[in-house]
Formats: structure tokens, C-alpha cells, sequence
């Protein structure tokens, strides 16, 4: 069993529990069914008790002086919500059928992001399992599943949980998370946790009572920041950094997305992001692991390269430019942030070829300078899609791209993004064209659900066509029930022969040309967009594409090479409305 610094440990004396609560001279374990006994104050703010008494399923609190009950911060499982006691947990009673398990290369990565408690009808850990099949049918090679960490209430997208080191218990025991990653494991998929190191939910954090978790030296769109240059900030580090190797050693998974990270503020000599992205490599010995950003600001520093290429500190970052030019071609939306992505090829061509279409140009919707340069990197430092959970769920109605848009215009952008040299991911249940929405939902006390409410209804009215009597209530059970997939529309759906066909097609002719992929350029005419991509052993991918309703001509009646992909017709190098060519070449 890792040894962890934060949480019950098991000794031959019996099982040790510790708190850091550095605020109190004195704390109490209240262990279920005995009364109050007093831990051992062992410096540094530290809290000690052996208990021989104790074993797995016994269910705890500690209590502060002052009489609070509160949770342990890194329970391992909270059966009773948030608010209610720990439960000890033998995490290395797990026998695993997958010991040899050592992950895949980053350019063998299909990503399929999902949410448990609405990716089947039972949204549990064991249900999902059920799935997995379908998944590897349909040339999937990696989960990527929204934050687990303890959150309050039935139902939650899982960023605002509290408790990081305790999967929530409404989708199932720790033991059942660790037999879907070993189920995964078996069918050659690899399993990511979406994790949230920017800010703590608003309900059920009891740190502050009895810790310095926050700074007003920073603050987030949360409130004050996470206290990680400040006073006994050194603590705070370790207990996220500990909680990211926690679930990669006991968990085994493959890797992490890191929620926000432009939110993590940090003036120490060693930004928090850096000390995490090398002690977690380091904690993986020789498994394949894999670290993705979510980076508003575009900072592409973050995603250097070694000499041989490997990833210094984070192996990718989503790229929400390429969901952008790419979700305007589909939809002709242009409100918001969209309009700064407008216009013709040139954006998209741009964004499949360096990466970033604002490398520290001007955006008007932000007022100022974004990003940074990125062509320099290989095309594998970026995730493409077409749609996540904040693209759909951050609408009105939470509708998807296939909800109202059509056909020709749906399977073009998929078509791109799926046999792009960015690494793809899919929403659950795009590969059927799944049409549930999937809105933004939460369950809190009445006092919080009405400000979520308020502020929903705040945020969204300034989208186009906005009428509240149509906003769904995102406290309501019956929101979260509408994001539910329903499985049953799935043998009758033609797009999944569609996507069958092109992840396939990723799998025998675009993967094995990744590893070591070279510069990339473009040309745009229009609606059209040339891409020319350099990849191993200097083999050349090229893209001819027209995302408009009209014909285009890129001015070149020449295809390049072995035509792999043709969706549309050119004729004398006009390409018809929604063409989309894919070939390769030899050097």
C-alpha cells in the first residue's frame, strides 16, 4: 500500500490517523460507536492517534475544539456525503488482473471524455464498465472522466468538489473505480482524471476552520486563491501534489487534465504547476503517463519539449481555437468569443497547423493580448474536439452540435478533427449523434441553489435568442436525468458506422506517422483551407477542405499523393460545399 502523507494509514500497531490543523493546539478522533479521544499534537501543526481498535469500514470524524465534527480532508470514501463521517478504507485489498498494465505512447491517444453518473442509466463505476466494449470497438484508446473528488449533494458535474481524495460515493465504492480502471486496463484503454486544483466547492470544505488553505494575496473567479506561496503554504502544496500521485499509484490511472490552470496562482520559486508535472513523472517510474492543461490564457510554455521531443513538463492542452473556427463552420454561430474566431479559412488553417489562432495578437471579446507563440510545437500538444461538457453544458439548453445542425456541415468538422494530427476526444455518445443535452447541473441547500440559479440566469442571458422560460433549472433532478444517455438510440444510428470508419482509418494510416511529426503549413481561400503536415520519416498529411456553402477553389487542380478520406467533389481543383479530402505522400 503507498504511503501518503495526508489520511489513515495501516500499521501492525493498528490504524493511524492524522490531521494538519495548525490553527488548533488540540483534536479530537471520534471514532463511530466510542467516544472522543485525543490526538497527539506532534508538531507542525500536526494531529496524531493510533487506534487498535480500528480496521477497514470504520467510519470517523475529527473534532475541533470548539466542538466541530468535521471529515478527514483526504477521506478515501465518504459514505455519507460530505458532511458525514470517513470511512477507512483498505485500498490494497484490490487484487488487480492488470499488473503488467505499463499505458500507451501519447500519439496512440483517442480520448473519449465522460461523465460517470449520466454516461448510463445507472451512473455508476460498475455500470460503465458494461461499456467498455463499445468503446474499444469503436477504436477509443483512452477514458477521460470528469473530476470524482467528494462533492455535496445527489448529482454534480464534480467541479466543486471538497474532499479530492475521495471518489464520490453516489457512483459507487473506491474498490468499484478501481475495477473499472483494471477493466479499462484489460481492453488496452487507458484511464484520465479530470482534476480540479484551482478552487474548492462552495459547500463542505472544512479546511479553513483548522488550516490556512486560502490567500487574499491571489484571487480566482472563486474568491480568494489557494494558499500556495504564502504562509505554511509548503503543506497545502504537498497535499495536492500528494492527492494527483494518490490516484496515480493506488488508482493506476494514466494520466491527468488539470482544471483551469491559468487560476492557479503561485508566486513561489517553483510554481506549483512545475513541482506537480515533475514529481508526478517521477512518481509513474516507467509507465506511460500523460499530463493535459486546460489553459485559457494559451501559454504555450507550458507545453515544451525535451530534445528528443518527449514532454518537459505537460504532455498537451485542450484547444478550444480548433472547437471555435471548427463549431462556427457547423453552425454559423458568431456570438461571444465566436466572433473573434470568424471570418474564412485562415483561423482554421492556423489553428490544425501551429495550434493556437491568438499566439499574442489582439482579442477583441477579451480586451487584450492572447497567447503565445505555439508553432514550434509538434501538432500532438493539442487536444481537438468538437465538444466537451463545457462547449455544450456552458449553453442555454445545453444542446449539442448535432442537435440543429446539419448533417453535411456536422460530418465535415468531424471528419477534420478526427484524422487531424492533434490528438481527437469525443463528448459520450457523439459517436452515435446523441442529441440529450447535457446541461450544467448541481445539488446543494436551497441557499446555494438559488444563487447558482441566479447566476445561470445572469450568465446566459446575454447569449443570442435567450428566453428564461426555457432555461432548465440546474438544481433540478430532472435536469441532471435529461444528460443521461440513452443507449438504446445507438443500433440505429448510421453516424456510428461513420465515426467506426474514420477512427479506423486513424488507427492504420495517421498513428503510426505521429510519432516524431514535424512543421505543418497553410493556405486559405474562402471557406477553404490547405494544411500540409510533416510527419515520420518525413511522409506528408495533407487536408483540401471547404467548410461553406458554396464552392471554393484553393487554386490547385493537383491532389497530393494517396487519397485515404474524400466527403464531397472537386472537380478541376474546386472543391463542392462541405468537401473535405485527406491524403498522404511520400518524401
Amino acid at each position: 500500500m503507498t504511503q501518503t502523507t495526508f489520511g489513515p494509514d495501516f500499521t501492525e500497531e493498528g490504524i493511524l490517523f492524522r490531521l494538519w490543523a495548525p490553527l488548533h493546539e488540540s483534536v479530537s478522533l471520534k471514532m463511530e460507536g466510542a467516544d472522543p479521544r485525543p490526538m497527539h499534537a506532534a508538531g507542525d501543526g500536526w494531529h496524531r492517534c493510533t487506534a487498535s481498535d480500528a480496521r477497514a469500514g470504520t467510519r470517523y470524524r475529527f473534532v475541533l475544539p470548539d466542538g466541530l465534527e468535521i471529515p478527514d480532508p483526504a477521506s478515501r470514501f465518504q459514505p455519507e456525503d460530505v458532511h458525514g463521517p470517513s470511512e477507512v478504507v483498505d485500498l490494497s485489498a484490490y487484487r488487480w488482473k492488470t499488473n503488467d498494465w505499463t499505458g500507451r505512447p501519447w500519439e496512440e491517444m483517442v480520448l473519449y471524455e465522460l461523465h460517470i453518473g449520466c454516461f448510463t442509466p445507472e451512473g455508476t463505476f460498475r455500470a460503465a464498465i458494461e461499456r467498455l466494449d463499445h468503446l474499444r470497438e469503436l477504436g477509443v484508446t483512452a477514458l477521460q472522466i470528469m473530476p470524482l473528488s467528494d462533492f455535496p449533494g445527489r448529482y454534480s458535474w464534480g467541479y466543486d468538489g471538497v474532499l479530492p481524495y475521495a471518489p464520490d460515493s453516489s457512483y459507487g465504492r473506491p474498490e468499484d473505480l478501481m475495477a473499472l480502471v483494471d477493466a479499462a486496463h484489460e481492453r488496452g484503454i487507458s484511464v484520465f482524471l479530470d482534476v480540479v486544483y484551482n478552487h474548492f466547492g462552495p459547500d463542505g470544505n472544512y479546511i479553513p476552520c483548522y488550516a490556512p488553505l486560502f490567500t487574499d494575496h491571489h484571487k480566482t473567479p472563486w474568491g480568494n486563491g489557494i494558499n500556495y506561496d504564502g504562509d505554511r503554504s509548503e503543506m497545502i502544496r504537498e497535499f495536492v501534489i500528494g492527492n494527483a500521485i494518490y490516484w496515480l499509484t493506488e488508482f493506476r490511472l494514466d494520466g491527468f487534465r488539470f482544471d483551469a490552470v491559468h487560476a492557479i496562482k503561485d508566486d513561489s520559486k517553483e510554481h506549483l504547476l512545475h513541482a506537480l508535472a515533475r514529481r508526478v513523472r517521477a512518481a509513474a517510474g516507467g509507465r506511460h503517463v500523460h499530463l493535459i492543461v486546460e489553459n485559457e490564457e494559451n501559454d504555450s510554455d507550458l507545453l515544451t519539449r525535451e530534445e528528443k521531443g518527449e514532454a518537459r513538463l505537460f504532455t498537451a492542452q485542450w484547444n478550444d481555437d480548433v472547437h471555435h473556427v471548427l463549431h462556427i463552420a457547423a453552425t454559423g454561430e458568431t456570438f461571444g468569443y465566436y466572433a473573434d474566431y470568424a471570418g474564412d479559412g485562415e483561423k482554421l488553417g492556423r489553428a490544425l497547423a501551429e495550434g493556437f489562432v491568438f499566439q499574442g495578437e489582439h482579442m477583441p471579446y477579451r480586451g487584450g493580448s492572447r497567447g503565445r507563440p505555439s508553432g514550434h510545437l509538434p501538432p500532438t500538444a493539442f487536444v481537438s474536439f468538437i465538444q466537451n461538457h463545457d462547449q455544450i453544458g456552458n449553453r442555454a439548453l445545453g444542446d449539442r452540435i448535432m442537435a440543429s445542425s446539419p448533417v453535411d456541415a456536422v460530418k465535415a468538422v468531424t471528419s477534420i478533427y478526427l484524422l487531424s494530427p492533434e490528438i481527437p476526444m469525443l463528448f459520450m455518445g457523439e459517436e452515435w449523434g446523441a442529441r440529450e443535452p447535457f446541461p450544467y447541473f448541481c445539488d446543494f441547500d436551497e441557499d446555494l441553489n438559488e444563487k447558482v440559479r441566479k447566476g445561470r440566469r445572469e450568465e446566459l442571458s446575454r447569449l443570442p435568442g435567450f428566453d428564461a422560460a426555457d432555461l432548465l433549472d440546474p438544481t433540478a433532478p430532472s435536469t441532471f436525468a435529461a444528460g443521461k444517455l440513452d443507449w438504446s438510440k445507438r443500433a440505429s444510428s448510421e453516424v456510428l458506422d461513420f465515426y467506426r470508419k474514420l477512427l479506423d482509418l486513424r488507427r492504420h494510416r495517421i498513428i503510426p506517422l505521429l510519432k516524431g511529426a514535424g512543421d505543418a503549413v497553410y493556405r486559405s481561400a474562402g471557406t477553404a483551407v490547405a494544411v500540409d503536415w510533416t510527419l515520420a520519416g518525413n511522409s506528408r498529411l495533407h487536408l483540401r477542405a471547404n467548410l461553406g456553402n458554396e464552392a471554393a477553389s484553393l487554386g490547385s487542380k493537383r491532389e497530393d499523393g494517396e487519397t485515404i478520406f474524400r466527403l464531397g467533389r472537386s472537380d478541376d481543383g474546386e472543391l463542392a460545399p462541405w468537401t473535405v479530402i485527406w491524403s498522404i505522400s511520400e518524401a
